[in-house]
Parts: structure tokens; C-alpha cells; sequence
């Protein structure tokens, strides 16, 4: 199984995503490290990413979870995924994904990304996240105004999940 955890800019999909994945046994990724520099250096200049810079990175992310399915191992993904047509390219060729959208209000979420230290992606891009962000109709969708292991603890019930089954899956 593929789980991939989307959502705006310092809603907690690599906080989420980590613990997750640890408690689950199973691999974790993180999307912003398939960035290429350029998107990168967009990002922390605060220009907004279009279409045709997010293509190469989204046909990347694909391959990864190709590859990770014809391992057979299990993954958890921390991608913005914030378009539909964006969720399609990552499933592109049959991948097998369970979406969990992470979402929160715009307020909690901007005092999230101002507190944090070291990202590139700036604050004042989050207007721009909420703008195209088209909630997925078959997410599991999830609250963040509570602690992450919490989070944790809903994603895995409400996916139907046992850690004793995942973590023995992976053995």
C-alpha cells in the first residue's frame, strides 16, 4: 500500500508522515526532496510554482511509487498533491494510492509555517496553495489542530489498518 499525505504548505505531512511511516515499519518520502534545484530556488525566491515546473517532479514521484510497488513494500508519501490533475499524475499507470488529505485553516497553518526554521518555502506562498488546492473527493481527511500522534492513530484506523499486520507485512 501507498499512502500519501497532501496538503498545503506547513500542514504537517512530514511531521505526520514521518511518525507514520515509523510506526507503520514502512519506508517514507518526502516529495520536496524530488524537487529539481530550480523549483527550489523559485520557491524560496516566492514565486509560485505553474503547471510545467510541477510535471517533471509529479513524473518523478510516480516512478517512485512505481518502483516501490513492484518491491512490494508498503510507503508513505508527503506530497501537496493540491490539484486533482496533480493526484492523477502520481497514480498514473495503475499505482495503488490511499490519499489522506491534512488540512487545517489558513490562520493555524500561516502560524505553523512562520514558527518553523530552515524550509524554503516561505510563508507568504500559502495564499497561493489555498487558491489552487482542490480537496480530493476519496481522501481519508484529517484535522491538524490536534497532536500528530493522534493524526497518526486516525490515518492508521481509518485506513483499516493494524500496526501489528503492517509491521509484520514488511518482515
Amino acid at each position: 500500500m501507498i499512502v500519501v499525505l497532501m496538503g498545503v504548505a506547513g500542514s504537517g505531512k512530514t511531521t505526520v508522515g514521518e511518525a507514520l511511516a515509523a510506526r507503520l515499519g514502512w519506508s517514507y518520502f518526502d516529495a520536496d526532496d524530488f524537487h529539481p534545484p530550480a523549483n527550489v530556488e523559485k520557491m524560496r525566491a516566492g514565486i509560485p510554482l505553474g503547471d510545467a515546473d510541477r510535471w517533471p517532479w509529479l513524473d518523478r514521484l510516480n516512478a517512485l511509487l512505481h518502483e516501490q510497488a513492484r518491491a512490494g513494500r508498503d510507503a508513505v508519501l508527503a506530497c501537496s498533491a493540491l490539484r486533482q490533475v496533480y493526484r492523477e499524475r502520481i497514480e498514473r499507470g495503475g499505482v495503488d494510492v490511499r490519499w489522506v488529505h491534512l488540512e487545517g485553516s489558513a490562520t493555524l497553518i500561516e502560524q505553523r509555517m512562520q514558527a518553523r526554521q530552515g524550509h524554503y518555502m516561505p510563508a507568504s506562498l500559502l495564499r497561493s496553495q489555498f487558491a489552487i488546492l482542490e480537496k480530493p473527493p476519496a481522501a481519508l481527511n484529517m484535522d491538524i489542530d490536534r497532536p500528530p500522534q493522534a493524526i497518526v492513530s486516525d490515518i492508521i484506523a481509518g485506513l483499516g489498518l493494524s500496526e501489528r499486520d503492517t509491521n509484520r507485512r514488511e518482515a
